[in-house]
């Protein structure tokens, strides 16, 4: 397939999968297996693409942030709270993600490992669905101490490819009595400096990523980078309409669907 093609599908691939509990990193290392290219060559750009979907959040709730922020310069109290949690939700992706990063790295490359992943996950997601009760929504800023340490736990079950940062995190505080809307926002927010650790991170250990030689284009890397933020943009707001709505089952039982055919085509 042309590389311009690929480029784009995959930046909206990244776009639609990254905040949704269905593992974008698992949706990517599934499409390099079916379309048969090397993942090495577009590492560099599977990493710029999620750039762009995290600054899709940062532009959604860019009120949000900016209240946040010159509420920090005031002390107020809410504001330092939400910075709190946003903080300790991160703690331990920082980590153990530092210490585990050799394992990650062997599991990403094997797209077996994802498929089992989606399925496990998507029936966790069922059970978890049925058996905890809506809770009333009370923002991030509410959320005590304990409550946001305890997702940022939850979160890191995402660093096995296929289980999903969203759906960790998201269920991480389903289980901790979070409402939905709440749930979902948090794990948006953290995807911030998740992603921009974990960037930074290969980046700086990769010396081929760290001196910019990428083996795509920076024509298809702009591509996909501005596919996956505008993709990200338009699936950030909808996600959190729906998910009140619907709950999360939709997306359990689209993770055990893809997550099987793609056990059945890798093992025939």
């Amino acid at each position: 397939m042309d590389n311009t093609i690929t480029a784009i599908l995959l930046g909206i691939l990244e776009g639609l999968t990254e905040f949704l509990p269905v593992s974008s990193t698992g949706h990517l290392i599934l499409a390099q297996a079916w379309f048969g290219y090397d993942p090495d060559q577009w590492q560099q750009f599977n990493i710029v693409i999620q750039l762009g979907a995290i600054l899709a959040v940062v532009v959604s709730y860019r009120k949000l942030f900016w209240k946040m922020g010159t509420g920090l310069l005031r002390r107020d109290a809410e504001s330092w709270r939400f910075t709190r949690n946003i903080l300790l939700g991160f703690l331990p992706a920082a980590v153990i993600g530092l210490l585990a990063k050799d394992a990650i790295d062997v599991m990403l490359g094997a797209p077996l490992v994802v498929a089992v992943a989606l399925v496990v996950g998507g029936f966790l997601i069922l059970v978890l669905e049925r058996v905890i009760p809506e809770r009333e929504d009370k923002g991030v800023a509410a959320l005590s101490a304990k409550t946001a340490l305890t997702i940022g736990l939850a979160q890191c079950l995402a660093m096995i490819p296929g289980t999903s940062r969203s759906a960790s995190s998201i269920l991480g505080a389903l289980a901790m009595g979070v409402g939905r809307k709440t749930a979902a926002e948090f794990s948006f927010f953290l995807a911030v400096p998740t992603m921009l650790g974990a960037a930074t991170v290969k980046i700086l250990d990769d010396p081929v990523l760290r001196a910019g030689e990428a083996a795509i284009g920076w024509g298809e890397i702009a591509l996909g980078f501005t596919a996956a933020f505008l993709t990200a943009l338009v699936i950030i707001r909808a996600f959190v309409a729906f998910v009140s709505r619907h709950g999360f089952s939709p997306f359990a039982w689209y993770r055990i669907v893809i997550g099987s055919a793609f056990i059945y085509w890798l093992m025939a």
